[in-house]
């Protein structure tokens, strides 16, 4: 008898509006995610817009972006130019200052009518992984969980769930998972000791979490993503994580491993994801969606927790709250 699946899509869309593929794509059941890049994002207004044309299909999509701040910042004309995670570190005042982050992060985000940013980053900086870097608070794992805690209290307070990534760690591996396959040959002692902590302290902060399309050897020969043993028996069973698990855009090369667009979804789905991200390929997109349908998957569990709590009015800048997160950044030397 084959296994009953659960699991669903995240796919993009191409352009500033909705045409009539899209539209088509977005009635799917088996379609539950949306993200949006910046091609896709000219100016506060058109977002909104964007957004309330999508809901007006499916109000039911969970509606992300990535906005961590720094180089990754998908949001950017008509919106605050937050920092780095790591320049936090340098303050003496850093977890405060994380918190304002993540609340003028959140606020800004929900109030164009978005769910989510895939945020905060919990991968420590080995000054190894150019693609990590400066995205990370910390290269200690402690005074990391203690930032991005406070981040998280800052998306929280906003209306906002934390989705941490990249389980268990990008931060040692080398090579960029966009184009290339990394691995990390450390054991898992080491890798406990170390890149996993941050997660292990969050997990009761983290309605989802995004594994890495990274190898870890000495553990698995399959990426976090496509594994059973780092999601189901470590993520799952040891951490007692239950939360939502959305993989990492399975259009990456680190994801090519497990084969076509349809193998990879299933991959993934069958290792522990519960929402897949086909990203930037329309083809590939539909090709897993495809699979998804033959799959006959049922909706996964948990996706109500990743919706918006709040949904800020346009003058949230007015706000005495909004006032003091900006000035104390701008104090900081963090933003203009």
């Amino acid at each position: 008898m084959t296994e009953s699946l659960c699991g669903s899509l995240m796919l993009d869309v191409q352009g500033t509006w909705l045409g009539a593929e899209d539209r088509q794509i977005l009635r799917q059941p088996e379609v539950a995610g949306l993200i949006i890049f910046a091609r896709n994002i000219e100016h506060p207004r058109q977002v909104r817009e964007l957004s309330e044309s999508i809901r007006a299909i499916r109000p039911d999509l969970l509606l992300a972006v990535d906005q961590e701040g720094g180089r990754v910042q998908r949001l950017r004309q008509g919106f605050v130019r937050l920092p780095a995670m790591r320049s936090l570190a340098e303050h003496p005042d850093a977890q405060q200052l994380a918190e304002h982050c993540g609340w003028l992060l959140a606020t800004e985000v929900l109030a164009v009518g978005l769910d989510i940013s895939f945020a905060p980053v919990l991968d420590l900086d080995h000054q190894r992984s150019a693609v990590v870097g400066t995205r990370a608070f910390e290269s200690d794992p402690q005074r990391a969980a203690v930032l991005a805690g406070a981040f998280i209290k800052g998306l929280n307070a906003a209306g906002m769930a934390a989705t941490g990534k990249h389980f268990p760690g990008h931060g040692w591996a080398e090579a960029d998972s966009h184009v290339a396959i990394p691995t990390d040959e450390r054991s898992l002692a080491q890798i406990r000791a170390s890149d996993l902590l941050p997660f292990v302290s969050l997990i009761p902060q983290l309605a989802g979490v995004m594994p890495a399309h990274v190898i870890y050897p000495q553990v698995d020969s399959q990426p976090a993503g496509f594994s059973r043993r780092w999601l189901q028996d470590i993520l799952r069973g040891e951490l007692g994580y239950r939360g939502v698990i959305f993989s990492d855009d399975l259009s990456m090369a680190g994801a090519h491993v497990a084969g076509d667009a349809a193998e990879r979804i299933e991959a993934a789905l069958r290792a522990g994801c519960d929402m897949g991200l086909v990203c930037n390929d329309r083809a590939a997109a539909e090709l897993a969606l495809g699979r998804l349908q033959q799959l006959k998957v049922a909706p996964p569990q948990g996706l109500q927790a990743m919706r918006r709590r709040a949904f800020p009015g346009c003058e949230y800048r007015q706000q005495p709250r909004w006032q003091a997160a900006l000035g104390a950044l701008r104090r900081a030397g963090l933003v203009e």
